[in-house]
Parts: C-alpha cells; structure tokens; sequence
C-alpha cells in the first residue's frame, strides 16, 4: 500500500501516487484514467490491451492477405460490371452494336457486312480486301493483331445474348464467394482476371484468327482451376468442384460450335497457375512473392499474345 494515500484506498498500479476506484476488466488491477483504455466492455489497462493484441488471431485469408469482410462483395460488383455492358449493347442493337465490334475479342480482325451486320466474311483476312469488297459491303473490325489489345480483357465483360450474361453471372455467383473466402479479395480477382487473359491467349493461337469470341466463361473457368488448386493444396474434398468441372467440359464438348473451348481451357489454366503461386508461396514473405510471381506469370501471358499479335499482323 502505497504510504501517501488513506488506508484502503487503492492506488493505480503504474502510478502509485493517485487514487482510483477504477479497475481493469481483464486483470481487475487498479488504472487511473491516464491509463484506461477503451475496450469491448469497460476499460483495461495498457499491459492487458497489448497482451490482448498478441494473443488475437490476426485476421488473415488462408493463403495470406486480409480476409475479405463480405467474400460475396467482388462477385457483386463484377456482376454488376458484366450487367450495365450488356444492357448497353442491348441498347444500343445488340449482336449489332458497336461496342461488340470494339469490346469482342477478334484475334487478326474481321470483314464485317454493311449489308448485315451481325456477319461476316471469314475468306478475307486483310483491311484493303475488306474495304475493296464489290459494293461497298466490307466494314473492318479491328482485332488485336490491329492493336486492339483491350479485347484481350473486354472481351471477358461481354455478352449479347441473355441466357448466355445470365449462365455466367450464375456461376460467378455460386463460384466467386467461395474462392474470394479462401483468399480474400485482391488474389481472387487476380486469379479471375488471369484466367480471362489465360481464355484470351488461347483464343488467338488456337481460334480462327477472324472470329468472334466473347463472354466470362474463361475467367469463370479460372475461377474452377484456382478452387481446385486450393481445395488440393488444403486437403480439402474436391468431389463437387470436380463435378462442375465434368459438367462445365461436357457442355462445352457439346456446344464445340458455337462454344470456345479454347477460352474454356485457357481460362482453366490460366487461373489454375496464378493459384499455385498463391497457394505454395512460401511463408516467409509470402505477400512478396506472390505478387511477384503473379506479374511474372502477367508478363509471360501477354508476351505470348504480343508474339502470337505479331505473326498475325
């Protein structure tokens, strides 16, 4: 007891000089005010706060960074993003828009119709044949070999049909929560935007160089490769990720003609590899290099399209 307070009074343990009925609510010592602080019910002292904060978990997704408050919340607004492009090129004539020529991944451009627009003519292959076209009717869409290397994106946001936004938003929406849980909000959009790069690079080395491709099928096929990934490297069940990858090929199988299955498997690997960085990063300084391995992977995708863009040109 310290001499210069009245007996039973009690004194603040790291001031000793001054009185106080107040008394920490984790270790019920004696604090001044100077040393409350504020704490989910009453106050604590400052040794108690800081053995609190090394005692607390820290809030971290599985495979590093910041666990997403609402893991549903990227999927939302990649929604919502997919959703006003489609009402716009639905206002604005649909398979005829022109934002679906500019949007629309063409890999060595395309010799559209003035006659019809929602056709083209997939024998010619090069702006002055297109634009010497008898009557007029040739209207070139420029592609990536043309320097429209936004498509390699875009095209990952486009739709016209609505079965077609409306399949893909609905997976997105059972799929991308899930994975944005495991990995929290930046690697699983990294990861989705990869496997659009990855469904894009396909396309331009395996696809007609003159078609047409759009849609988040790749992206969302990304989405697949990284829950797979993940589900693996966490032992976890994998049985339903497999089945929606059984049913995901079988429709694509079925639908060849009118399907991309090349998006579909660049998507798939595309996301499946940006996972892997993810998940076996290792420990120590593992932010570091993840993100120096996802770039990498970035650069390595977008060299392979610029050569594939060359041998086009």
């Amino acid at each position: 007891m310290n001499d210069a307070s009245p007996a039973g009074v009690p004194t603040c343990y790291r001031h000793p000089g001054r009185e106080t009925w107040i008394r920490c609510q984790r270790c019920e010592q004696p604090i001044c005010p100077d040393c409350m602080r504020d704490a989910a019910v009453g106050f604590q002292c400052p040794d108690c706060v800081r053995q609190g904060a090394r005692e607390t978990r820290q809030i971290t997704a599985l495979y590093g960074g910041k666990r997403s408050g609402d893991p549903r919340l990227t999927s939302y607004v990649l929604i919502a993003i997919n959703a006003i492009i489609w009402l716009v090129i639905s206002a604005t004539g649909g398979a005829r828009s022109r934002l679906v020529e500019l949007l629309a991944l063409v890999p060595a451009g395309q010799c559209g119709s003035v006659a019809q627009p929602d056709a083209y003519y997939p024998a010619i292959t090069s702006e002055a044949l297109c634009r010497a076209l008898q009557g007029g009717d040739g209207l070139w869409r420029p592609g990536v070999a043309d320097g429209a290397w936004w498509q390699v994106i875009t095209s990952a946001f486009t739709h016209v049909e609505i079965w077609h936004i409306a399949l893909n938003m609905m997976a997105l929406y059972v799929l991308g929560p899930t994975l944005e849980q495991i990995m929290g909000r930046a690697r699983f959009l990294a990861v989705y935007l990869l496997g659009a790069v990855g469904g894009s690079l396909v396309v331009l080395w395996l696809s007609d160089a003159t078609g047409s491709t759009l849609g988040a099928s790749g992206a969302l096929f990304g989405v697949l490769g990284g829950l797979l990934v993940t589900f693996t490297k966490a032992r976890l069940n994998t049985q339903w990720i497999m089945q929606n990858l059984v049913l995901a090929a079988v429709i694509t199988i079925v639908g060849w003609r009118f399907i991309s299955w090349q998006g579909h498997l660049g998507g798939f690997l595309g996301g499946a590899a940006a996972a892997v960085v993810i998940a076996f990063a290792p420990k120590a300084r593992r932010s570091l290099v993840q993100w120096a391995g996802i770039g990498v992977l970035l650069v390595v995708l977008l060299g392979l399209a610029l050569l594939r863009a060359a041998a086009l040109a």
